[in-house]
């Protein structure tokens, strides 16, 4: 999309005179651009309060389906996260709480990925494995020369 903008963060004015929303979601004037949030059914269904609302129940039941084999799968074999993120993303169709939640999450995310690439935090972070890798080695070095290593099964007596 061409905002007729070259920076970051720039809010470029549309010829009707409405404030187009910057990459963070804020508008011109400093507040928060809740444009976008809401039903994404279509209008056929929003037209009919009984449709939207039996629309809504669905996505809720289904949305709810995918976060639970989500957290199921936390425990068990399977991408728990990111089904239970699905499942958000479901609900965030019909739901403004479920979009707002989703926008907290991807912000977070985004600032924990550029902390995360700082070289400082990275040098900190491979200093601090290193360090418990060595305490790991000489913990499981006294135990070996403490113990010895003995095998759970007999194999003299096969």
């Amino acid at each position: 999309m061409n905002t007729g903008s070259d920076g970051p963060g720039e809010v470029v004015v549309a010829p009707d005179g409405a404030a187009e929303e910057s990459p963070d979601g804020m508008r011109a004037d400093g507040a928060r651009d809740e444009r976008g949030l809401g039903s994404k059914a279509p209008d056929f269904v929003k037209a009919r309060r009984a449709l939207h609302v039996s629309w809504q129940v669905g996505v809720f039941v289904v949305g709810l389906a995918v976060v639970v084999a989500g957290i199921i799968m936390l425990p068990l074999p399977g991408p728990g996260w990111v089904v239970i993120f699905g499942g958000m993303a479901i609900w965030a169709t019909e739901f403004v709480w479920a979009q707002l939640v989703l926008r907290w999450t991807k912000r977070k995310v985004t600032e924990a990925a550029q902390r995360a690439l700082d070289p400082a935090v990275r040098r900190r972070n491979i200093v601090l494995t290193s360090i418990g890798l060595v305490i790991v080695v000489a913990l499981v070095g006294v135990y070996v020369w403490k113990f010895g290593v003995v095998m759970p099964w007999k194999i003299k007596d096969q």
